[in-house]
Order: C-alpha cells, then sequence, then structure tokens
C-alpha cells in the first residue's frame, strides 16, 4: 500500500525584520519581557507590493528541485493558510499558475497553525487512496498585514513566510507512518480575526474602527489547552506505530511560543537538544512554521535518512494534531 514519504522541502522568507527592539518603538514592551515570555527575538516581516503566492511559489520550487519533481508532474497543490492573496480564488490556484503545474489541482487549508500538519493527513489520505502520487503542501503567512500593533500581548509574535514540503507515494519504510488531526470549536473565540469576513465585513465602518480584522487572542487559556491537547496526539501517533518517545529522533512541534514548546517536550519525556526550535529568529508563523523549521534542520543536516521525526501543532479553530514520520 502506497503512503506519503516528504520527498523535498524548500523555505522563503521576506529579507526585512522586525526586531523586539523595533517593537519597543511601537508599543510599551521590552526584549528581556518578549523573550522570557516568548522567545522570540526577532521576526520577518513582508515588505509593501510583496505577496504570499510568491513566496510559496519560491519555497514550492526549492522542494520540487531538492525532490526532483517536476512542477508539471504534480497532481495537487495545496496551500495551508489564513492570510492568502486575496478571499478569492484561493490562493494555490494562483501558485499552482505560477508553477506551471498545469494538471494539478489546487485549493487552500484553514487550519490556523495545524494547517500543514491537516494538509500532511490529507495529503497522506490521497496517496494512500491512489488519488494522487506527487502533492506539493506549502504553509505560508503573511500574520504582520493582520497584526495589531497596539496590543502588546499579540503583537510580539506573529513573523511572515513560507515553507514547502513536496510529498511523494512510496512503499518503503519512509513517509508517514501515523497522523491525526483533532478540532473543537467551542474555543473558537480563544485565537480569532472576527473582522473581514461576512459577519463582519470590511465595507462597513464600525468593523475597522472597533479593529476587528486584527487578530485576538486569549493567551493563557490557549496556553493550558494547546500543551494538554498536543501531548495527547504525540501519545496517540506514537501509540498507533509502536513506539516510544525515547526512540524519535526529533520532536518538532509549531513555533508558537517557547514556553508552550518547552511544557510538550517536559511532559513526552524528549529533551531540548531532541527538539527542533527556531521561534527566537522567526517568531510565530502560523501553519509555516513546521516546514520552514524542517526544511532548516533539513539543510543543516540535523536531519538524517532514517530519523523518527514528530510533529505536532495547536492552532485556530481550536484545531490540533501530529504525525510520524520516518525521514
Amino acid at each position: 500500500m502506497f503512503h506519503a514519504a516528504i520527498a523535498g522541502t524548500g523555505r522563503a522568507v521576506p529579507e526585512k525584520l522586525l526586531t523586539n527592539a523595533d517593537l519597543e518603538k511601537l508599543v510599551e514592551t521590552s526584549d528581556e519581557w518578549i523573550t522570557t515570555r516568548t522567545g522570540v527575538r526577532e521576526r520577518h516581516m513582508a515588505a509593501d507590493g510583496e505577496t504570499l503566492s510568491d513566496f510559496c511559489v519560491a519555497a514550492g520550487n526549492q522542494a520540487l528541485e531538492s525532490a526532483g519533481v517536476h512542477a508539471k508532474d504534480l497532481d495537487a497543490v495545496l496551500i495551508a493558510t489564513v492570510t492568502p492573496d486575496q478571499p478569492i480564488p484561493a490562493v494555490a490556484c494562483l501558485v499552482q499558475q505560477k508553477l506551471g503545474a498545469k494538471k494539478a489541482a489546487a485549493w487552500d487549508q484553514n487550519a490556523g497553525c495545524s494547517g500543514w500538519l491537516y494538509g500532511l493527513h490529507i495529503a497522506d489520505g490521497l496517496i494512500q487512496a491512489g488519488k494522487a502520487k506527487n502533492i506539493l503542501l506549502v504553509g505560508a503567512e503573511f500574520l504582520t498585514r493582520y497584526t495589531d500593533y497596539t496590543d502588546r500581548a499579540t503583537c510580539v509574535l506573529f513573523g511572515d513566510g513560507a515553507g514547502a514540503t513536496l510529498l511523494r507515494a512510496t512503499k518503503s519504510d519512509r513517509g508517514v507512518l501515523a497522523s491525526t488531526i483533532r478540532s473543537d470549536g467551542e474555543g473558537a473565540s480563544f485565537i480569532q480575526m472576527p473582522g473581514g469576513g461576512s459577519s463582519n465585513p470590511p465595507n462597513r465602518p464600525e468593523t475597522l474602527e472597533q479593529r476587528l480584522p486584527f487578530i485576538k487572542m486569549m493567551g493563557g487559556e490557549t496556553f493550558k489547552i494547546a500543551v494538554r491537547s498536543m501531548v495527547d496526539v504525540c501519545k496517540d501517533v506514537l501509540n498507533e506505530s509502536g513506539f516510544e518517545p525515547g526512540e524519535v529522533s526529533w520532536l518538532l512541534p509549531h513555533q508558537a511560543n517557547d514556553r508552550i514548546i518547552q511544557a510538550v517536550g517536559e511532559r513526552l519525556g524528549m529533551p531540548r537538544e531532541r527538539c527542533i526550535v527556531n521561534i527566537e529568529r522567526y517568531g510565530n508563523t502560523s501553519s509555516a512554521s513546521i516546514p520552514i523549521a524542517l526544511d532548516e534542520a533539513v539543510r543543516d543536516g540535523r536531519v538524517k535518512r532514517g530519523d523518527l521525526i514528530l510533529f505536532t501543532a495547536f492552532g485556530a479553530g481550536l484545531t490540533w494534531g501530529a504525525a510520524l514520520v520516518r525521514w
């Protein structure tokens, strides 16, 4: 039976940096306050005129090249994002056209910070069902376009970028060994952007007056649920595949907050040196965080053939998930 293997990776981030020192000039905060509570020191920020689709294409081309796959051979282009170029059409369709992936189906996946993991789960299912052989899965966000720089609780967190993975059908022992995705709409208000949609459309003056088209979070409540939920699904995929935490080579969690990463690692019994973490240089890039960190770890040689990688994420929805992958 076929399943999905990650055959190639790529990443693309804006050149512009927004440092903690820059934020000290915008809002009442400090480098010490930010790093102590989040672990973030700097984040990349899209410049005027830059589009998410172009970063998806740049990261996607890297993944295709590293996998030795041509865009014309793609069966699907799946973009995990909550910040597309425009509401209609899906940014995946723009990426498909720019790549020249003429035979590929294309659609967007909105699952907040869990978007890439949701996409991995769905892509693996398509490959198992024989519906696709090559799928380009990209996690990409321009979160700074929706960040309220008067809200110090959230404006210190977010950054921009894109990370891509080429998923290929295989019958080898490599690839996705187990995956699971979950959601709970009762926590929808914990992480949200209430303005800009059909309930609070942007053409209503009160939408802007109330600053509704910005990301809003209930940080304390989210932290507690995120840690517990991520640990639970990690244990689920380990049990399903017959592995113990001690056998995992790398824990690669969504880069939301360094305290969350530490808590998840501790509860799984995985030491810090086996966690892939880059939040200090990127901030929270939502669905892009896992594939960006994965590409870094692959290209610098940390991830090696045969490694077991445990992915996990938690995001708006509420959504969360985990996957165990043999590299």
